[in-house]
């Protein structure tokens, strides 16, 4: 049997799949457990950059080394390549479950271990700890809310994670300001981000495994008990068969897929390259790069109180968020292509500004403050662009454009990519800045995200509203068919 002659397949459901991302709590519920993952992600990525300002104060061999600085930071990132390379074998060996659970116990104990840090290096100890409970949580948390999500609205639940990573961000320089008159204000900042790890493993024991997984796995019945919850009954038939027709087409390869199988095939190579692309992207058209250091630079711009700094960091955290929400409405809506391609445009619009701001800053000119808060609101506008675009984009679609068998190997190599891209720009920002400039560092990555725009519209199909088995059929007619499956498939969609 064929996905095209099920009775109800996406050709013939039309207004069935009505479903609003607020019309099951279950679903909802689950999402925001999940999510809380990318809040650990977003915390420990914003909670840093603040907490830095302070750890230079109490550790002078650490003010005295831009090396020691980037380190700090970067280090989480290796921490979190490794979760993410390991964490999509432990996705798919036991479960999305377990693998979260792992997660939040590794992070826990690595904010613990900051906290205490009697040194920069056991500092730095401990954010290779939290990095490797990050990445196994980076690969984790996409994959679960999508395979637990009804196809129309699971780019908005994916990314709904992403807007967790903003949420914590935003969170985090939250905190930074409040702990800013503490004694130890670093070590409140950096060991408070054990509560939200915690408080999942707790409610992760209540959720259940991936419905997907639990199919691959032969545990029928608990699969269909969680998606009866999901769906009504008719939709629920439906899922059941697509299920069914994906494990039979899984199953000869779902005890053998490896990382290296992922480039043996012509259709899995070509949505690793997308996948993998994006996840480069994300990191390589800047953003870390203003959520790391948006503190520093906002002192680079000519404002040397570190209150302030922070102040004007939550503002740039605040808009991340909203822009996210924006995304979440807009991602089913206008689709995954076109809602990179627009982020696109506006990321290399901002970042020319941001530019051309540290160059006259850096000229001749006398232009006093006013430029300092033209940089502010570069780095603002770059926010607004990418945070509904390139923010959710890349994370949804790695979550949806592998086939079962595959999806945790290539959710954890595609999410390994984004953090080796990740702590190459952190280890290397400060440094290239004092090389060349702040101005020409902002230059070469609008450079860099002009390729990326290219890249999106030569090789990211539109996946809006398809199911897992369409998307793989999709990879497939592109490797070795005709090439007009994207207009073909989205047409089936339509009511």
């Amino acid at each position: 049997m064929t996905i095209e002659s099920l009775p109800g397949s996406s050709s013939s459901l039309g207004p069935k799949r009505s479903m609003s991302y607020f019309s099951n709590v279950y679903v909802l519920g689950l999402t925001i457990t999940a999510g809380i993952g990318g809040l650990l992600f977003g915390y420990d990525t914003g909670v840093i950059s603040g907490a830095l300002l302070y750890i230079k104060d109490e550790f002078e061999l650490v003010a005295q080394s831009n090396f020691l600085q980037e380190t700090i930071v970067s280090m989480a990132l290796v921490g979190a390549m490794i979760g993410a390379a390991g964490g999509g074998w432990v996705n798919d060996a036991y479960g999305r479950k377990r693998a979260t659970l792992i997660a939040d116990v590794v992070f826990t104990i690595g904010s613990l271990v900051m906290c205490a840090a009697p040194d920069p290096y056991v500092l730095i100890f401990g954010r290779l700890l939290v990095g490797l409970g990050v990445g196994m949580a980076s690969v984790t948390a996409p994959v679960y809310i999508a395979e637990a999500s009804p196809s129309e609205i699971r780019g908005g639940l994916v990314s709904t994670n992403v807007l967790m990573i903003t949420s914590g961000q935003f969170l985090s320089y939250l905190v930074n300001l409040a702990f800013t008159e503490v004694n130890g204000t670093w070590r409140w900042m950096l060991g408070v981000a054990a509560v939200p790890a915690i408080l999942q493993f707790f409610l992760m024991l209540l959720l259940p495994e991936s419905p997907r997984w639990l199919y691959m796995k032969n545990e029928k019945e608990q699969a269909v008990s969680v998606l009866s919850k999901i769906y009504d009954p008719d939709r629920l038939e439906e899922e059941k068969v697509l299920l069914s027709v994906a494990s039979d087409e899984n199953i000869e390869s779902k005890d053998s897929a490896k990382y290296l199988d992922v480039f043996k095939s012509k259709e899995m190579r070509l949505a690793f390259f997308a996948g993998a692309g994006l996840q480069a992207f994300q990191q390589f058209t800047g953003i870390n790069t203003v959520m790391y250091y948006s503190p520093t630079i906002v002192q680079m711009a000519g404002f040397s109180s570190n209150q302030l700094a922070l102040l004007l960091s939550l503002i740039v955290a605040g808009m991340n968020a909203a822009g996210t929400i924006v995304g979440i409405y807009l991602i089913d809506r206008c689709g995954r292509r076109r809602l990179a391609l627009t982020s696109l445009l506006g990321v290399i619009l901002s970042l020319f500004i941001l530019s051309g701001a540290f160059f006259l800053q850096s000229s001749s000119v006398s232009v006093g403050t006013n430029i300092g808060w033209f940089a502010v609101l570069g780095l603002a506008l770059y926010i607004a662009s990418f945070a509904p675009g390139m923010g959710p984009v890349p994370w949804a679609v790695n979550s949806e454009i592998y086939p079962e068998a595959y999806r945790g190997v290539c959710g954890g190599m595609s999410a390994t990519v984004n953090w080796v891209c990740n702590l190459i720009v952190a280890q290397t920002f400060l440094s290239v800045v004092a090389l060349v400039g702040t101005a020409a560092t902002f230059l070469t990555i609008a450079g860099i995200a002009i390729v990326a725009f290219g890249f999106v519209t030569a090789f990211v199909p539109e996946t809006k509203g398809l199911s897992f088995d369409q998307v793989e059929r999709l990879w497939k007619d592109k490797a070795w068919g005709t090439g007009d499956s994207q207009e073909r498939l989205l047409s089936e969609t339509e009511p």
